[in-house]
């Protein structure tokens, strides 16, 4: 989406769609100024009942090497910021995506493990919905963040803290067979 004119009184003349109910913040490559105002604008005009939501809010996706790009959480905080109020996060560590999984195919959770490379979403997520949890350390999470967390004596900060890690999710292959 391009801005429909040269000056900030022409963006908020763009035409906006009747029926839109809802904005929701992803991944997106192409996010741009254009596309963060017309996500406050839909919010503005639809008030609280045009409802803001966000698939997660990981704030980097680490790539080999140790580098690293923004997140979906970055555009997130973005529109948040500009609405002036919070998204409903339907992802990771929000546990209404496992309520969705787990009704859709019964699971148990104390037969359930979350595998995951982050700390802050996928062992939270685990551990609130009271599955096991196994970090892989080949993301954005160190053993020494965890061994932190672990000997904290926050209540908060151990809600971080795996039942197990293993170095890569390769570690697993040989046990899948049994």
């Amino acid at each position: 989406a391009a801005l429909p004119g040269p000056k900030p009184a022409d963006w908020v003349q763009a035409p906006l769609d009747p029926a839109v109910r809802a904005v929701l913040v992803g991944f997106d490559e192409h996010f741009s100024y254009a596309k963060l105002c017309q996500a406050l604008r839909y919010l503005l005009r639809g008030g609280p009942e045009c409802l803001l939501v966000g698939t997660n809010r990981d704030h980097r996706l680490p790539l080999e090497g140790g580098a690293g790009i923004p997140g979906t959480g970055c555009l997130v905080k973005a529109v948040e910021t500009a609405a002036q109020r919070e998204a409903f996060i339907v992802g990771k560590p929000n546990r209404f995506m496992f309520d969705c999984v787990a009704g859709e195919f019964q699971l148990e959770p104390a037969r359930t493990v979350m595998v995951g490379d982050r700390l802050d979403t996928d062992i939270l997520m685990g551990n609130d919905c009271g599955l096991t949890t196994l970090l892989t350390l080949t993301g954005v999470t160190a053993l020494d963040e965890v061994r932190g967390h672990q000997d904290s004596g926050c209540p908060a900060r151990h809600s971080l803290v795996p039942d197990f890690y293993v170095d890569s999710i390769a570690d697993l292959l040989p046990l899948l067979g049994e």
